[in-house]
């Protein structure tokens, strides 16, 4: 497995494996691998001829009061999880290898990045679509893998690689979770033991929407009041949104449609963010 950490080495790595017609899946990651995230470079592994992990902290996705520096980072152990799985190399660049000195060109998408997470994070997918899009044109993928966790992110960047004409085909591989319901997330790791009992909360409340989808309720209100009220018995669970959107183009949704509604869902369990969905 290469280990590439300049932009020269990636682009030519690229060229050289599309010349030979293999087949290219990038996993963009922060690094600080998880179950999540294996689940991701073992699907690529699965499809595509070489695999590309990224493990890159983008300072461009935190906002002023998100301190980067707080970020869990674990290299060594990243490397050995991405030569397990098999993939073909891991992307480490240093930040100013993605933004040299003087870098003022930014990327944005104006519609599926309104919704959900934009307002609380708002400049959090300009920092997505940015990064993209010169990942794009340094690896060449054909395909790119995110996970249903990140819903939203996909939908964006699916829509840029559409937009952007790029040859990208965006893959959403289903949420992993523990024993308990809980997602895997690199947050997880700074909950305590009662905050990671707190956090339930959200898979509880997905849980009761799938139920209550299944049994024929199509009244997102009514799932979304149920929704908000599970979580409202945690007391130290403060909600940031509770929705039912059309899980391509983020909108909200006037009526549950099986395979196309999803419920999403973004709280605080004290001063740790995380986020959730499903398909209902």
């Amino acid at each position: 497995m290469q280990t590439i950490t300049t932009t020269t080495e990636m682009r030519t790595a690229a060229e050289q494996w599309r010349a030979a017609g293999r087949t290219i899946a990038l996993v963009p990651t922060m690094g600080a691998l998880h179950a999540g995230q294996e689940a991701l470079i073992r699907a690529a592994v699965a499809k595509a001829d070489i695999v590309v992990v990224v493990c890159f902290v983008n300072p461009l996705q935190f906002a002023p009061n998100e301190l980067i520096a707080n970020y869990p980072r674990s290299l060594v152990d990243d490397v050995a999880l991405c030569e397990r799985c098999g993939a073909a190399a891991v992307f480490t660049p240093a930040t100013e290898e993605i933004y040299p000195r003087g870098f003022s060109t930014y990327v944005m998408e104006e519609t599926l990045s309104k919704p959900l997470c934009g307002p609380s994070r708002p400049a959090h997918f300009r920092g997505v679509t940015t990064l993209m899009a010169i990942l794009f044109n340094l690896v060449r993928p054909h395909y790119a893998y995110f996970g249903q966790k990140t819903a939203q992110r996909a939908a964006i960047v699916r829509k840029l690689a559409a937009d952007l004409r790029f040859e990208a085909e965006v893959v959403v591989v289903p949420t992993v979770r523990d024993a308990d319901g809980l997602a895997h997330g690199v947050r997880n790791r700074e909950f305590t033991t009662s905050q990671r009992q707190e956090a339930l909360a959200l898979s509880k409340a997905l849980t009761k929407a799938c139920e209550m989808s299944a049994a024929g309720v199509r009244s997102p209100d009514r799932i979304i009041a149920e929704a908000t009220h599970i979580i409202s018995q945690h007391r130290r669970v403060r909600i940031i949104y509770v929705a039912i959107v059309d899980h391509v183009t983020m909108e909200p949704m006037r009526e549950v449609v099986p395979g196309q509604s999803m419920l999403a869902i973004a709280v605080w369990v004290d001063e740790v963010r995380t986020i959730d969905n499903t398909l209902l």
